[in-house]
């Protein structure tokens, strides 16, 4: 595979995307950004999660390459919590957390995984398609109390926490790779321009990374948040600025 990919936090803050890639597999995850006055239970601030949550899935993904993506993403969790179990209240709901978008190739197939919403974007035969966990865009309450008792419920959405069982939620399944010309990973931040701006279409994204790389797409994301007003805003959910990360993936039939 040819992987190119590009990440960029919030202005002025830490950035809470993560991107990893091997030789025949790339992960982006999408840390959920703590309010401040939200107590996780955790000693461990939201960076230091999604690090070592991809660090444990890359390695995974590594030793063990024929294993499901769903089976691999829970020992992960699994891992990454033996890290903390003794100094964190891993119990507690509010635990740092992460969308994950994640893609492999073997035997002529895509695998692919989506949990929450960090979206993967196909080009099948010059057909584009979104694949999506949309939940987190269905709630019905989205204040602190009611996005806590959404979080990894079977009302609600699927992040990856403490919970391994989250990760038998997430979107998934194949592709045969004969057909698929290119694929891309996407934060939400990067998925902005379709989902927030209504800029461009999914196509048009990915024609932007294909022609002008994830670098241009996150420039003009942020010109867009720019430019975006405050009657505009108040009618969206979601922050001004968010951290944005893309990953162009093309070469998947030679995988």
């Amino acid at each position: 595979m040819q992987i190119v990919a590009a990440t960029a936090p919030t202005p002025g803050q830490v950035n809470e995307d993560f991107v990893i890639t091997g030789p025949t597999w790339a992960l982006v995850l999408d840390g959920a950004t703590t309010r401040p006055d939200v107590n996780t239970g955790c000693i461990h601030d939201v960076p230091w999660f999604v690090r070592h949550l991809a660090i444990e899935f890359a390695l995974l993904l590594t030793n063990s390459p024929d294993r499901p993506l769903d089976d691999t993403l829970a020992d992960a969790i699994v891992a990454t919590r033996r890290l903390h179990e003794h100094t964190c209240d891993l119990i507690n709901p509010d635990s740092p957390s992460a969308a994950v978008a994640a893609i492999r190739t073997r035997d002529g197939q895509l695998d692919y995984l989506v949990l929450a919403d960090s979206p993967l974007i196909v080009d099948v035969g010059g057909r584009v398609d979104a694949i999506i966990d949309d939940r987190t865009a269905r709630l019905t309450d989205y204040s602190v109390e009611g996005v806590r008792a959404a979080r990894n419920s079977a009302d609600g959405f699927y992040v990856a926490s403490t919970v391994p069982d989250a990760a038998y939620q997430a979107v998934r399944g194949s592709l045969p790779t004969t057909r698929l010309r290119r694929a891309a990973l996407l934060s939400d931040g990067a998925a902005r321009l379709v989902e927030r701006f209504h800029l461009a279409d999914w196509k048009q994204l990915l024609d932007l990374l294909s022609g002008e790389g994830p670098e241009e797409l996150i420039r003009r994301t942020r010109l867009a948040e720019l430019n975006e007003t405050e009657a505009e805003r108040t009618q969206r959910r979601g922050k001004k600025h968010d951290d944005a990360t893309a990953v162009l993936i093309t070469h998947l039939n030679l995988a």
